[in-house]
């Protein structure tokens, strides 16, 4: 049951190229740069990452995104990555973008054993009817774009009403970053660092998580588990150094004098 690594190195050493991985966090809020850097160091590449949005550049996924790592993405948001927008622009990455809620829901569904669901969001549009640009070619015309999806009435209470068929998302490796944890694998996330955290370490064939403080089996109330160790795999204890570094994705600061 003691599912502590000793390093981060050997919490991801079996991830392979071609791999599909997801990811936690939202913009640099959550985010398992540890983890995420230990990948990078490994030298593999051509993976298919799933995640809110890829940090920043030279931060987060950022990282390898910039190396080149990275074949294809789905993701809700591009912007705040500058390496991001120009390398699917420029036909060098695949971007499945993803209403940001249905992004989520699909990845609670395959961490919950639900093949698919109906949702409203994206009926009417290219998300449904498909024609969105999944990737670029290098002249600027779109080389593969998004598939039409299946489409059904439903009655619900407004009346009848369409809705569009999504597919749940399991990926290979998930990787999580959580305030406490123990050795267990039982992950309590903190304030809006919860995001997508604890959906992503459902759907994760193998989830790795980096927690701030690891504590021992009981010292966490099961009334405050997010996560509960059965869906974790691999645990990996910060550093204090490695806990304290949280980058800040905007800074907007305002003159206090000025303000009186």
């Amino acid at each position: 049951m003691n599912k502590v690594v000793t390093s981060a190195a050997d919490a991801v050493a079996d991830i392979p190229s071609g791999a599909t991985i997801a990811v936690g966090g939202f913009g640099l809020c959550g985010i398992p740069a540890v983890l995420i850097d230990a990948v990078l160091d490994t030298g593999i590449g051509d993976l298919e990452a799933v995640s809110n949005n890829a940090g920043v550049d030279k931060f987060g996924l950022g990282v390898l995104l910039g190396a080149g790592r990275l074949r294809r993405m789905i993701a809700s948001y591009v912007g705040e990555n500058r390496e991001f927008a120009r390398r699917y622009l420029a036909g060098e990455l695949e971007v499945e973008l993803t209403p940001q809620g249905t992004l989520a829901e699909r990845i609670r569904a395959g961490g919950s054993g639900i093949p698919a669901f109906f949702t409203a969001t994206g009926v009417g549009t290219q998300v449904a009817e498909g024609g969105l640009p999944w990737r670029y070619a290098a002249d600027g015309t779109i080389a593969k774009a998004s598939p039409a999806k299946r489409t059904q009435v439903f009655t619900t209470r407004k009346g009848e009403q369409e809705f569009v068929l999504e597919e749940a998302i399991v990926a290979d490796f998930a990787l999580v970053r959580a305030w406490r944890g123990d050795r267990h694998g039982n992950l309590v996330f903190r304030d809006s660092a919860r995001n997508f955290n604890p959906l992503v370490a459902m759907c994760g064939q193998i989830t790795i998580a980096e927690v701030e403080e690891l504590v021992e089996p009981g010292d966490i109330d099961p009334n405050q588990v997010h996560t509960p160790g059965i869906f974790v795999h691999r645990v990996l204890a910060l550093t204090p150094e490695q806990a304290a570094d949280k980058r800040i994705e905007k800074v907007t600061v305002r003159d206090h004098a000025a303000a009186r």
